[in-house]
């Protein structure tokens, strides 16, 4: 466990709530994830009870229990919230877009309603604004 850690304390941040948890990881989210509508309504993030800087150090069990435990969110989720589909992923390393280093997988429910509904995540790396500028052959 890491002292400032707030994915092994998430009492550090004081919007954040534990919704679901099992013996080896937590489904946490913020508040604005319980408003109506919003951007992030419902999305929260799964992550290990241990602290694991990347999902390649978890651990075979660590990893079965986040998906044990991403089934049960689903069934949360699909109860309370009545999304139409779902985004889900890792960030792994600072190049992969991870910003706090404490694993972490991240559920995101999606609406029909949404400006960007029927966009998954390739959409994000085939956008012009994400063109390289070189290509090596």
């Amino acid at each position: 466990m890491k002292k400032d850690c707030v994915f092994c304390y998430p009492e550090l941040e004081k919007r954040q709530r534990v919704i679901l948890e099992n013996e080896f990881c937590m489904f946490l989210r913020l508040e604005q994830a319980e408003i109506k509508g919003s951007q992030l309504e419902g999305a929260g993030l799964i992550v290990p009870k241990i602290h694991r800087e990347t999902v390649f150090d978890l651990t075979s069990e660590e990893w079965n229990g986040h998906f044990e435990l991403l089934r049960d969110v689903k069934d949360y989720l699909d109860k309370k919230h009545q999304p139409e589909g779902y985004n889900l992923g890792w960030n792994s390393e600072a190049v992969g877009g991870q910003h706090i280093f404490h694993a972490h997988f991240h559920v995101i429910p999606r609406y029909k309603d949404e400006p960007l509904s029927g966009k998954g995540i390739r959409y994000l790396f085939k956008s012009e604004e994400n063109k390289r500028n070189h290509f090596y052959l």
